[in-house]
Parts: structure tokens; C-alpha cells; sequence
């Protein structure tokens, strides 16, 4: 595949030392921490947790192999979806046309932030993961921007305006952008060693079709109009050639990274990572399972999504900040973990998928620890459904963060507590299957 520099860290690497398997995490990545405090979740597994059954283990680890497969076989046809809808708007750019392309991009996020739970135990995905969804970004790098406009410190690509310029200046060297193509985008991601310098990726393309929120902690989205993709008459933006070729090109390149991925999954091949996943050793695909659940519940949904931007009362931190979509990442991205516990998924066509847990598993060595995680899953998904139900009522992500917003803090930062924990409870369920070092990454976060 086309592959851009960004740099990935390996979360699992202390995992793996002590325990001999696993991978790893890749936004804002920081090296594993010790395991953050949980005081108000179960205490960690006693010594006397027994050996699991190798034959129901690896039965678990095979769904969970289908489920990923399914997971990004459906992302990679929503993103299909989005690229048709893509091609009707280029071709009569209006209101209508860019409407549905926005309605796209966000069921095209469903089942790809469902997937996020992979990354952290798959080192496979986590190298691939940054090229389609890296965040947040210096939108200046990709398009014209407000006069408002505050970039990362210290970022030499944070105006280049790759849509208006053929030639962009980064530091001494003049780096060729003449041909907009998805090679050549992939090749500008950390574009003068800034990882805020990402040309591609779902979040690219939601900036070129909402353009940037301005404003701030109030209500709206986005409202770039139409007209910036027109040709002739009536054209706003300038450069619209270019822009036009540019959302074409990043959302071909996203499509080819997902087949990517499907490819690395798909059941009966001799050579994929699923087929390596499976011949190894069960426990080391439970605690890829488990490693993935922790620490996206912990240092990446509960810190780097929610807690940095809380504290900051930033929406510039906030995922999904030009669409104002966020309130859906975070509830998508929960939905991923409790879909890895309990052995479910929900396809885009309805179809449900069920089979050998996790869960299980536990429930067969300790059911009250069955019991209590499957409690603070639900518990949490209810917290973040608080979130949405606000979204869907008109106060989304970027207005509950607000100075001053007291009630909308709350709300927040009970979807954090919850968060931290279920993770509690991740730990102490791994304990019961004789994985007792897990050690789920905090991303540096203190809870």
C-alpha cells in the first residue's frame, strides 16, 4: 500500500517484555506508563485464577478474528459509499450534494471507530492506523484559514496551503506539490517532522468537506460552502481545480488503506496477520484482546479525547472538530469495546454476529467478575449515550467542555470516571484467565 511516514510507538512493548507477545498505540503515543489507578474498580486478579481451556481460548480468539474481519470489511464499504457520494458532489457541487457527502462520512465513521479497539494489541494495525485517522491536525497544511486561525507551535507546514501552492516552503527545502495524487498526499503526512502535519485520513476529509469551526465552544459545525469545489461562475475559495483533486485523491487513498486491512484479515489466507494471530499461543490473542480494551477505555478514550480537551475546555482537541461528530466517536469507540468482551458486532445491514467470548470465559472462571464488567460496559455505553442524546438535542462535544458549562463538565467527566473504571475491571477479568500483568497504557494520564 502507499504508506506515510507518521511515527507509531509500540504501547505493548512492557507487555511484552514480561509477559513474551503482544503490539501497540499511535496518537499523541507515549511510552507505557505503569497501570493507572483504579481505586474504584475490582481489585486485581487473585494468584489461585486457573489455566483457561486452550481449545475454548483459541474458539474466542477465531471470533474475535471474524469480528475484525467483518468490522473492517464494513469500513472499507461505508468508505465506498462515501467516495460515490464524493463523486456526485464533484460533479454537480450544491447544497444537496454536499449534504449527503457530509451524511456519508459520518456512517462511514460507525463502523470504523468500532475498529479502534484492534489497534492497541496489533502492532499491524497500530503502524497503519495513523495514515487514516491521525488528529488533530494543522487544517492551514491542507487549505486556506481563518485570520484566526492558531496553529501548533513550532510547525513549519502549519500554512503551507498545499491546495494553493505547488511548491510549498518547509524550513530550507521546497518540497513539489504540483500533482495531487494519493501518493503524493500519503508522502506529506509529519510533513518537517510535525505529527499536527496530517494530509490524509478520514479527518482530512472532513475538513475539506466542513471546513473549519469557528466557533469555538458555541453551537455549529463547520460551513464551508459548496462553491469552494464549483468550476467557473460562482466559485468561492480559489484553487478549486486542486481542492476538487484533492478530496478525490485522499478519499481513493483511504479506500486503499481499508483493503488493505480487510486483506490482513481475511479468514483462509496462509500468510495474513489473522492466520499468525490464530497459530500462536491462545493467551497471547486474549491479552492482545484485553491489552486493546484497556487501553483504549483508559489512556486514549478516557485521556487523550476526553480529559485533554475537558481540561483545556478546548474544541480545538476535540476528534471530530470540524463536523462536530464527536459525541459519536466517543460512543462508537466504547461500542468497540464492549463489542470485544462479549463477542458482538452489529453489521452495517443489520446483521448481528455472536459467538465465543471473552466474556465466557470469565464467567466459566469467576461469573461475579463476568458480572461486574459487563456492568461498567453498560454503564459506561449509557454514560456516553448521555453525550449523544445531548448532541441530538443541539449541545454537542465542543459546547459540554466549555468554561462554565457546569452541567456539561459533568457529563464529561462522568463518561471519564466510567471509563477508568471498566479498565479496573478489564485488569481484574484478564486476572481470572491468568493474565495478571496487563498493564493497560495510560498515555501519561492520571486518573
Amino acid at each position: 500500500m502507499i504508506r506515510m511516514p507518521l511515527a507509531t510507538a509500540s504501547l505493548l512493548a512492557i507487555a511484552i517484555s514480561l509477559a513474551g507477545c503482544g503490539e501497540g498505540d499511535k496518537e499523541k503515543a507515549a511510552a507505557p506508563a505503569p497501570a493507572a489507578s483504579t481505586a474504584a474498580a475490582p481489585a486485581a486478579a487473585p494468584a489461585a485464577a486457573g489455566k483457561v481451556d486452550e481449545a475454548a481460548a483459541k474458539a474466542v480468539v477465531a471470533h474475535y478474528a471474524d469480528i475484525v474481519f467483518a468490522v473492517y470489511s464494513d469500513a472499507e464499504s461505508t468508505a465506498k459509499t462515501l467516495q460515490t457520494a464524493v463523486d456526485a458532489f464533484l460533479a454537480k457541487p450544491n447544497d444537496d450534494t454536499l449534504k449527503a457527502a457530509k451524511a456519508a462520512w459520518v456512517a462511514a465513521r460507525v463502523p470504523y471507530l468500532q475498529s479502534e479497539v484492534f489497534r492497541f494489541g496489533n502492532t499491524i494495525v497500530d503502524d497503519w492506523e495513523g495514515q487514516l485517522n491521525s488528529w488533530p491536525l494543522d487544517e492551514g497544511l491542507i487549505d486556506y484559514v481563518d485570520k484566526s486561525y492558531e496553529h501548533a507551535l513550532g510547525n513549519p507546514g502549519a500554512t503551507a496551503n498545499i491546495i494553493a501552492n505547488t511548491e510549498v516552503q518547509i524550513g530550507e527545502d521546497k518540497v513539489d506539490v504540483k500533482d495531487i495524487t494519493p501518493e503524493k498526499l500519503a508522502s506529506l503526512n509529519e510533513l518537517g517532522g510535525s505529527e499536527a502535519n496530517v494530509a490524509t485520513g478520514y479527518h482530512a476529509i472532513e475538513f475539506l468537506l466542513w471546513g473549519q469551526d469557528l466557533n469555538g465552544t458555541g453551537p455549529g459545525a463547520g460551513n464551508r460552502p459548496a462553491s469552494d469545489y464549483l468550476e467557473g461562475k460562482g466559485a468561492t475559495g480559489g484553487h478549486n481545480d486542486r481542492r476538487r483533486a484533492y478530496l478525490k485523491s485522499v478519499t481513493q487513498l483511504l479506500i486503499s488503506d481499508l483493503e488493505e486491512m480487510v486483506g490482513n484479515w481475511k479468514p483462509n489466507v496462509a500468510d495474513n496477520y489473522r492466520a499468525t494471530l490464530e497459530a500462536e499461543p491462545a493467551e497471547t490473542g486474549l491479552r492482545k484482546m484485553l491489552f486493546g480494551m484497556g487501553s483504549l477505555s483508559l489512556g486514549e478514550l478516557a485521556g487523550e479525547r476526553m480529559k485533554v480537551s475537558l481540561e483545556a475546555n478546548s474544541p480545538e482537541d476535540e476528534q471530530d472538530c470540524f463536523s462536530d461528530n464527536t459525541h459519536n466517536s466517543h460512543f462508537y469507540d466504547a461500542k468497540g469495546i464492549r463489542n470485544v468482551y462479549l463477542g458482538e458486532y452489529t453489521r452495517v445491514d443489520g446483521t448481528k454476529m455472536t459467538g465465543a467470548s471473552l466474556s465466557s470465559l470469565v464467567a466459566k472462571a469467576d461469573p461475579a467478575a463476568d458480572t461486574a464488567l459487563k456492568d461498567d460496559l453498560a454503564a459506561t455505553e449509557a454514560k456516553l449515550q448521555v453525550m449523544v442524546d445531548h448532541a441530538n438535542k443541539g449541545e454537542h462535544y465542543d459546547q459540554l467542555i466549555a468554561v462554565g458549562n457546569t452541567a456539561g463538565n459533568q457529563i464529561v467527566r462522568d463518561a471519564i470516571a466510567s471509563l477508568v473504571k471498566q479498565t479496573g475491571s478489564i485488569e481484574a477479568a484478564a486476572g481470572k484467565l491468568g493474565i495478571n500483568d496487563l498493564n493497560p497504557d495510560n498515555a501519561d494520564h492520571e486518573f
